[in-house]
């Protein structure tokens, strides 16, 4: 009967004695998970600041495209008055030319003064005026109407400008509208010249 009673006590003293040990773990793993959780939060804090970084340089160039291109269907309308000023300024010159009174010139040059300030008022937000006589085609920039057959142009270049283009910062607002020069018509290959034979 000792027996029985003395087992029991030391299957009971052999539980107790393996969480003895588990404090001196538990004592270990709590700076290990420390350790673990610091740099789970710096790296958590650098993405945060990482993302934050983003999001403002996101926010700049937003603000900055929003100033510069926000306009673009305005500055679009306004080029329609521009081109009828124009085009009326260029009808009345020829029109008149020599044989107008004072006033008449008078308001001529108030006519082109007023397309200047227009021009300037466009180019001061960003829109600019370009004019691609003689450059090369570029279908980028430029819209082709009709081709020309011109031998003192090269094949490919603007010969004439029928409307000048405009930008708006790096972008197109409206394609030039150009008459390109065409290239030399070929002949069928029968005509054309064999080279020297070697005497």
């Amino acid at each position: 009967m000792s027996d029985t009673t003395a087992c029991p006590s030391h299957e009971a003293a052999d539980p107790n004695q393996a969480p003895a040990t588990e404090p001196a773990n538990e004592v270990a793993d709590p700076a290990a998970a420390a350790a673990r959780e610091s740099a789970e939060l710096k790296d958590k804090l650098l993405r945060a600041l990482a993302e934050m970084e983003n999001l403002r340089r996101r926010t700049e160039r937003e603000v900055a495209d929003a100033r510069m291109y926000g306009i673009a269907s305005f500055a679009r309308d306004v080029l329609g008055i521009a081109d009828n000023m124009h085009r009326a300024l260029e009808a009345a010159r020829q029109e008149l030319r020599g044989n107008a009174d004072p006033g008449v010139k008078t308001l001529l040059e108030g006519l082109q003064l007023i397309e200047r300030e227009l021009l300037k008022t466009l180019q001061k937000n960003g829109v600019r005026k370009f004019y691609p006589q003689a450059e090369k085609f570029d279908p980028n920039l430029h819209q082709a109407m009709y081709e020309v057959a011109d031998a003192s142009v090269p094949a490919g270049n603007v010969v004439q400008v029928i409307q000048p283009g405009y930008m708006i910062g790096e972008r197109m607002l409206r394609p030039a509208l150009v008459a390109v020069a065409k290239g030399e018509p070929k002949g069928p290959a029968g005509d054309e010249n064999p080279p020297p034979e070697a005497a």
